[in-house]
């Protein structure tokens, strides 16, 4: 007999994600860069803007066609005052924002 496996959980503890996710940026409050990973479960166009608190977009992180996996992108606020800033993603269906904090 072999060892093999079908399980679906077995796919996805290997590092293949399940699902799209916007994971909240590390470290947070930040100063001057701050990291920023999210996951895709199958390849389509991923969108990742920054914006200030008056919904004025800042940044755009990525805007690329990306396949299944787990990434992560650097946002370098050298150039921006200090305060609350939301970061949003668009992929496939799936859309979610998150907030974070620069201290200078």
């Amino acid at each position: 007999t072999s060892d093999i496996s079908t399980d679906v959980n077995d796919i996805a503890s290997s590092g293949v994600p399940d699902k799209f996710q916007l994971i909240q940026n590390y470290p947070n409050p930040f100063n001057p860069s701050t990291k920023i990973s999210y996951s895709i479960p199958y390849a389509s166009n991923v969108v990742i803007k920054v914006y200030n608190t008056l919904g004025e977009e800042v940044s755009v992180l990525v805007n690329s066609y990306k396949t299944t996996g787990k990434y992560s992108v650097e946002f370098n606020a050298d150039d921006f005052p200090s305060g609350v800033y939301i970061y949003s993603m668009t992929a496939g269906n799936y859309s979610s924002a998150k907030k974070m904090i620069l201290i200078k």
